[in-house]
């Protein structure tokens, strides 16, 4: 089967981040960097970041783009995705029920949950972008091979 352009420059990605990566094995800082490449490499990401787990709340860690709300309130896309332990993929914002909006400009999401070395859920990566339908399963797919440096 052929690979898709979206997921060829998603595993472009992968190797150049794989690279920048290698400095250090702090989460966090691979996080971080994870979201500046995808920011400015992806062309629909409006917003990129991490909100993690901490203490039942979700306190936002670090991001690219637009300022973020610090505290996510209980309900929401990434409440939903951190609950289910799934990725949510949402076309159209307006249409989720009970969701947070940090930014008016932000149309449609993805959120995939993010697991430490156990297999418990600790964050999530949260993306936006400006558009409607702008995320579909070769995002996850891509996002979650990215996701996999985080403890290589």
């Amino acid at each position: 089967m052929e690979t898709s352009k979206k997921l060829a420059k998603y595993d472009r990605l992968y190797e150049q981040i794989k690279t920048y990566v290698r400095s250090t094995e702090d989460i966090w800082a691979r996080l971080a960097t994870m979201e500046a490449v995808l920011h400015h490499k992806m062309q629909p990401f409006f917003w990129t970041g991490v909100y993690a787990l901490v203490d039942g709340e979700l306190i936002v860690r670090s991001y690219q783009g637009p300022v973020a709300c610090q505290k996510l309130k209980e309900g929401g896309v990434c409440w939903s995705a951190i609950r289910s332990g799934e990725t949510v993929i949402v076309g159209d914002v307006n249409q989720f029920p009970g969701h947070i909006a940090c930014n008016a400009a932000s149309k449609s999401e993805i959120v995939i949950p993010i697991r430490d070395r156990e297999g418990k859920i600790f964050a999530c990566l949260d993306v936006d972008s400006d558009r409607y339908d702008a995320f579909d399963r070769e995002d996850e797919v891509g996002l979650k091979k990215i996701l996999s440096l985080l403890f290589q």
